[in-house]
């Protein structure tokens, strides 16, 4: 694996594994081991949020593929914005019992009594679901994974290259890693006919980033915690 690879997979993988820690720390405080509460648990993701911006900025010279003036082009990047709006319709509506895997439990920063706290979560959960994860998702499934399904050396194949295998094996992997599963491929399906249209990774990373701001909205305003 070359080390362009490698600065596209880590801060991904930084990310996932905090996953991981936080599903493994939830199993040790249900079987009593840790005694953790669920306002506790919360400071996990402000921890995970900082550290993989932290790594996206230390690695930014190398993201070659985000020209940000590529949102310079009006009709590109409306088509963003309207998607990432429509993806964000599509996935609050598919929460079906059948397309889940697991149980949601969200992050509800009203379990924080303190206000001040509260409004930090709050703040951290928006800045890393509408900033980070776009750029490091975007950087992984769009820029690196779709064009290493098609030649292992990605970075000979241009931004937006078309093959059936790249992009129904991205859009299914990309709805493994959420809870929401065919949301998660639908959302899939969606960024990758983005990119195939626009060429520019910086217009997923816009759209996505639209999707997960007015999620964060809607779910602040709602209380539907479990689609955080």
């Amino acid at each position: 694996m070359s080390k362009e690879a490698w600065y596209r997979i880590i801060p991904f993988a930084v990310f996932m594994a905090f996953i991981g820690v936080q599903q493994g720390v939830e199993w040790l405080v249900e079987k009593g081991i840790l005694s953790l509460s669920g306002q506790q648990l919360l400071y996990l993701y402000p921890i995970k949020a900082v550290l993989v911006f932290v790594l996206l900025l230390v690695f930014m010279r190398h993201y070659e593929e985000l020209r940000w003036t590529d949102l310079k082009k009006l009709q590109h990047t409306l088509g963003s914005i309207l998607l990432g709006l429509l993806v964000f319709v599509l996935w609050i509506n598919m929460d079906w019992d059948f397309a889940t895997f697991g149980e949601a439990k969200g992050f509800n920063p009203q379990l924080v009594d303190d206000s001040a706290v509260r409004q930090g979560l709050i703040f951290f959960r928006i800045f890393g679901a509408a900033l980070v994860v776009p750029i490091m998702e975007e950087l992984f499934w769009r820029s690196f994974l779709l064009r290493y399904i098609i030649n292992p050396d990605f970075n000979l194949v241009k931004i937006g290259t078309y093959s059936l295998p790249s992009f129904a094996i991205g859009a299914v992997l990309f709805g493994l890693e959420h809870n929401l599963v065919l949301a998660g491929i639908m959302a899939g399906v969606a960024y990758s006919l983005l990119l195939y249209w626009t060429k520019s990774i910086s217009q997923c990373v816009l759209s996505h980033a639209v999707t997960n701001f007015v999620l964060g909205l809607y779910v602040l305003q709602t209380g539907y915690w479990q689609f955080w």
